[in-house]
């Protein structure tokens, strides 16, 4: 196979990368409706630049664009669910003499009821009393149902 061959293939694979990454939205879906335009052409600027850093981090790595994709994609999913778990101790544990109800954060955050229970602990907690700068409302944060969620 030529280089060439190799390097348009490889072309291709990082742009359907940073077009799935970046999807143009569909007719219709962007509100304001005149504000389809600019919608289609921040997507493509996103999309430019996700397959600039893909091309370069695959040649600086000499590694194949789509696993990286997907190891990027499985971190961001990791943050998220951090983010998730620190907002849910926010919400139950520093959130005034009234925390959230379980059955509200449980439909919002796409949890049951008990996974909210368990979702934090100690750890989760910690960090969110760092970020906000003050302790927990809630003398139950001091004894969380589960230790810690760092892994």
């Amino acid at each position: 196979m030529s280089a060439e061959f190799c390097d348009h293939r490889n072309m291709d694979l990082i742009g359907d990368i940073a077009a799935i990454r970046y999807p143009l939205p569909r007719p219709g879906s962007v509100t304001p409706a005149d504000c389809y335009f600019d919608a289609c052409e921040q997507a493509e600027r996103l999309r430019t630049e996700e397959a600039e850093r893909l091309e370069a981090a695959s040649d600086g790595l000499d590694a194949d664009p789509l696993l990286l994709a997907l190891e990027d994609a499985k971190a961001r999913k990791a943050a998220a669910d951090a983010e998730i778990r620190r907002l849910l101790a926010y919400g139950r544990e520093f959130h005034g003499s009234r925390p959230y109800r379980l059955e509200n954060l449980a439909q919002a955050s796409g949890m049951t009821i008990s996974g909210i229970r368990t979702a934090y602990g100690t750890g989760q907690i910690q960090e969110v009393e760092h970020a906000v700068r003050r302790e927990p409302n809630r003398r139950t944060a001091k004894f969380p149902t589960k230790e810690n969620h760092d892994e």
